[in-house]
């Protein structure tokens, strides 16, 4: 005789993902609000503030879209090497190595051929040095045993130090007046606009969503993937060259962040320059957690981040606040998502 399949209970479907998530942006904003009461703040008109900052104009959601772009493609970093068990922190600067590498593409090139070769070859390069420095990383697990996470967390540093080397010497451009920065971007080195200040690296960073989805849903290498996520020590009894695969998930990650940092400097900055790029790796993470590493889903969570990001200028103009105050309120929401936004793991 047919059994109706259990109802779940109440409890269970607040300890559900989606909930957990909710709450746990619901409990966020309800901190920041009180550290704005603090600051003497309205927190009505705070939150107020930073949604006509993002809903006024064409113009503003424009600059959601494009802070979306990086965000969205440094997430992804994160999401394939968390498919295979493996935690990639490095997004920071696998962005600045890929925007390095698309400048060296520029560089070699130099206006000699047109636009859509051009920026082919800056993406390309860009993807190709961002996948190796995780790498580095890669080659540390399998041959030290060194926690990728570490390791990938370090790199950010060394990229850094590699970028201000080259913006403070060796690629300085003469006709900076002082200031440390590479030469400007021509126009065949620049990305084309939809509109505004909106570039088609918006519609790569979906594109490469939605790549990347059907790749871990339905590719024999996505199936590995999550075979060596789910239990490394069965994949290893099956055969799988777990080394390669993890490797592999690092590098394809680093190359989405690298194809970030190319969009970034080629639509937006038109320069390497310090600080470039500062805080979006991390931002990624959150964005990558925040969804449960779901490719997709990472659409909805970068763009709410972007949001939150250009909101800031609200916030500075008319609540009196520094536009970097909304920092404070991401590191509530990934505090949130990790300590009580992932559903525990029942025993029975």
């Amino acid at each position: 005789m047919l059994q109706a399949p259990p109802r779940r209970s109440a409890l269970a479907t607040l300890d559900s993902g989606p909930v957990r998530t909710a709450g746990s942006v619901a409990a966020a904003a309800i901190v920041f609000a009180l550290l704005l009461i603090a600051n003497g703040t309205d927190p009505v008109e705070g939150y107020r503030a930073m949604w006509d900052s993002v809903t006024r104009d064409s113009n503003s959601f424009g600059d959601v879209l494009v802070r979306l772009t990086p965000y969205l493609l440094a997430a992804l970093a994160v999401v394939v090497p968390a498919r295979a068990g493996m935690f990639n922190i490095g997004g920071e600067g696998q962005l600045l190595i890929g925007a390095v590498g698309a400048m060296v593409a520029a560089n070699t090139l130099d206006q000699a051929v047109g636009r859509g070769p051009t920026l082919v070859c800056m993406a390309i390069a860009g993807m190709l040095a961002a996948a190796l420095w995780p790498g580095i990383a890669a080659a540390f697990r399998e041959w030290t045993g060194t926690n990728e996470a570490m390791s990938t967390l370090l790199l950010n540093y060394v990229a850094a130090l590699i970028l201000a080397w080259l913006v403070f010497g060796r690629w300085k451009d003469p006709a900076a007046a002082g200031y440390p920065r590479t030469r400007i971007l021509d126009d065949v080195e620049s990305l084309p606009l939809l509109w505004g200040r909106v570039h088609i690296g918006i519609l790569i960073a979906l594109g490469a969503a939605v790549s990347v989805w059907a790749v871990l849903r339905y590719t024999s290498w996505g199936f590995r993937l999550g075979v060596l996520g789910g239990n490394a020590e069965a994949a290893r009894r099956a055969g799988l060259r777990t080394g390669r695969l993890s490797a592999s998930a690092l590098m394809v990650g680093g190359a989405l962040a690298g194809l970030g940092g190319m969009l970034q400097v080629s639509g937006v900055e038109q320069q390497l320059r310090p600080g470039l790029m500062s805080g979006y790796g991390f931002i990624g993470v959150l964005a990558a957690w925040m969804v449960r590493h779901h490719p997709l889903k990472a659409i909805l969570s970068a763009g709410l981040l972007a949001a939150i990001a250009v909101g800031g200028n609200g916030l500075k103009i008319r609540a009196g606040l520094s536009g970097a105050s909304v920092n404070i309120l991401m590191a509530l929401m990934l505090l949130a998502v990790l300590g009580w936004g992932t559903p525990r793991r029942r025993t029975v």
